[in-house]
């Protein structure tokens, strides 16, 4: 088994990505989520260039890590500077970790027309920076920049400053693809031809893979990378990053684990923890998961056309290459206008349903019928029930709708200053309730006055509360007379649950899913 080392740059170079910004108190707890997942290294960021690096690396020694290791990141010394008297190399020091990740200029072009300084004094800028860091106790990796567009513009230099790292005593040469643009054969030829340089000089120093996703490659070329000799890959969690992102940690210790052989990776942990870990950083971050994400998306192991469905029943391999609880996932059954029975019979949770084939076709005409007016299922699951329920003539509402009314009052002269108020009348158990609230606005007003309405009969609405409320506009081409199909997401703290509604009215739309919502909470009471 060979192991691969994974060596996670989330804190650093993911943090360079648009709309990412974690605070302190976000680092840390990543660091402790890394750690216990199993990651080698984790990048901590760089100690000289804001005030909040410099404090992660002195609270980071407070945790009690089990198996990472934490780096400093840095670039090499100033030109015209010895490295002893550099201000990054002190905070380097300072920062106290055992090992330091140093970035260096190894293509020509950037050496000449970026950096602007001889080819020989970029050579020693890398030779010093490395040796001065190594002999003050510190392990180095080398991170060489551009190495892929260095190698093909000039491999004779390129050669060169990886020599340097190794000669100095970087235990790690990092071939970065930092401009994103290798392809994966490329990749394997050239690791193949480094790794060679450093063969035939004598020196251990082992290669490692740093990939950006601009050809939407990076994962590959990683594992390219591997393929030829490669011991470690760099990446971030779930692929952020700047411009297109980072080689994606979690595609790459999947496809190690569970697809090459003859690979270790997180120490043998194993992978059931992928989803969570996934799924952990995209809410520190608060950004939104990526459905589609491979292994971890939500989407990763749904499956919504008919034949499909009708597959999986009988063998799941027939349309998924892993089991999703392999990586923490789960089987998500859709269904839609595309679907066929044996999506119906998947969703339907009553097994006097499952067994009715003349209902479930009634049910699978109802939701085509439904779909083609805008209508959706797949994320609203509480409705579908619902619509089981209505086709199979045994729903028994909680309550009926009579009416209700919204109002919405601008006064004048009062910027801001919006009165919205909702009424509704229901029938409720042989009695009418007639109830007005306030809201911030028109659709929080309705749900306050539905609560009004039910909670005095129903008590268990008062935990019920709304985590999610989206509109989409399904006929733009309306215009303001649009439909809007509006979904809500509700939870009584103990299961969450997703409905619909579908109108040109928004207040009517969000009346269907409100009305929903509410009418699984009260059938499950």
């Amino acid at each position: 088994m060979r192991t691969i080392e994974i060596y996670d740059t989330t804190l650093r170079d993911g943090s360079q990505g648009e709309g990412v910004n974690f605070s302190l108190e976000d680092k840390l707890a990543i660091t402790q989520r890394l750690d216990e997942a199993g990651v080698d290294f984790i990048e901590g960021g760089y100690p000289l260039s804001n005030p909040k690096d410099a404090q992660y690396f002195e609270r980071v020694r407070d945790l009690r890590l089990k198996r990472s290791r934490v780096c400093a990141f840095g670039m090499t010394r100033r030109r015209g500077m010895a490295a002893a008297d550099d201000p990054g190399m002190k905070a380097l020091l300072d920062a106290q970790t055992s090992v330091v990740t140093i970035v260096g200029k190894t293509s020509a072009f950037h050496v000449a027309e970026v950096l602007g300084v001889s080819r020989e004094e970029n050579l020693a800028m890398i030779a010093d920076t490395v040796s001065y860091l190594t002999i003050s106790g510190r392990e180095v990796f080398y991170d060489a920049e551009h190495f892929f567009d260095g190698w093909k513009l000039d491999a004779a230099y390129a050669a060169d400053t990886i020599l340097a790292a190794a000669r100095a005593g970087a235990t790690r040469i990092v071939l970065c693809d930092t401009n994103g643009g290798t392809l994966p054969d490329e990749v394997a030829r050239l690791v193949r031809d480094a790794a060679a340089v450093l063969e035939k000089a004598g020196h251990t120093a082992a290669i490692a893979i740093h990939c950006h996703n601009d050809c939407d490659l990076a994962v590959a070329n990683s594992l390219a990378a591997v393929s030829a000799g490669a011991v470690q890959v760099q990446g971030t969690i779930n692929g952020i990053g700047e411009r297109c992102g980072n080689a994606d940690l979690i595609s790459v210790v999947a496809n190690l684990a569970l697809k090459v052989r003859g690979h270790q990776v997180l120490g043998g942990s194993g992978t059931s923890h992928l989803t969570e870990l996934s799924r952990f950083v995209y809410e520190t971050a608060n950004m939104t998961y990526r459905p589609g994400q491979p292994f971890v998306g939500s989407s990763a192991f749904a499956h919504k056309g008919g034949m499909h469905v009708h597959a999986i029943a009988k063998a799941t391999e027939s349309y998924e290459h892993i089991e999703p609880e392999r990586v923490g996932n789960s089987r998500r059954i859709l269904v839609s206008e595309l679907s066929g029975r044996s999506n119906i019979a998947a969703m339907v949770t009553r097994p006097d349903v499952k067994q009715d084939r003349q209902l479930l076709d009634r049910v699978l005409a109802e939701v085509c019928r439904l779909e083609n007016e805008g209508w959706q299922f797949e994320a609203a699951g509480a409705s579908f029930d619902l619509l089981v329920d209505r086709c199979a003539g045994t729903f028994q509402p909680a309550f009926e709708k009579i009416a209700y009314n919204v109002a919405v009052e601008s006064r004048e002269g009062d910027q801001g200053d919006v009165r919205t108020e909702a009424t509704v009348k229901l029938r409720v158990g042989g009695e009418v309730r007639h109830e007005v609230a306030e809201g911030d606005g028109p659709v929080n007003a309705l749900d306050a006055a539905l609560r009004k309405a039910l909670g005095a009969i129903y008590p268990i609405v008062d935990r019920m509360h709304l985590l999610d409320y989206k509109v989409r506009v399904i006929n733009a081409q309306e215009g303001t007379a649009a439909k809007v199909r509006v979904s809500i997401e509700s939870t009584d703290g103990d299961s969450v649950w997703g409905t619909v509604g579908v109108s040109e009215n928004v207040i009517e739309a969000s009346w269907f899913a409100l009305a929903d919502s509410f009418h699984h909470v009260l059938a499950r009471r």
